[in-house]
């Protein structure tokens, strides 16, 4: 299954796919690394709780902008689908939760990188898996 996802992702149907579903990471990234800022230092919570609250509400805008654009061949439609797609992307990307924050835990205390330039490589480290996994259950 990922070898043929990562075969098609310059040459067939689920390139374009992913084209778009990056567009979409890059746009919630921006918006999860503003908010990380905001519940941090200007908030003054723990990284770590600041982004698991920032990383659950771009769960929820990834998915109104993925389910209208990126996947809209397959978009989930009526209130029932819908909200059921938002319960698988948030399963999906839920998994995805501990590896984001392990990444950003060890970036941030052991290599003592800024929890902001952790988070954007966290953030790219598990945006394929959450793809792979998107774009074959949520959608699929």
């Amino acid at each position: 299954m990922i070898r043929a996802v990562l075969r098609d992702l310059t040459t067939g149907p689920i390139a374009v796919q992913m084209r778009r579903f990056v567009v979409v990471g890059a746009i919630t990234a921006g918006i999860q690394m503003g908010l990380l800022w905001l519940f941090v230092d200007v908030a003054g919570l723990n990284y770590l709780i600041g982004a698991t609250i920032a990383i659950e509400i771009t769960i929820i805008l990834s998915y109104v902008f993925n389910n209208a654009w990126t996947f809209q061949a397959s978009q989930n439609t009526g209130v029932s689908e819908y909200l059921g797609g938002l319960l698988k992307t948030n399963l999906v990307r839920g998994t995805a939760i501990p590896i984001q924050l392990g990444v950003l835990y060890v970036l941030v205390e052991w290599a003592s990188l800024m929890y902001l330039i952790a988070n954007a490589i966290a953030i790219f480290l598990s945006g394929l898996y959450r793809f792979v996994l998107d774009s074959q259950w949520t959608w699929g």
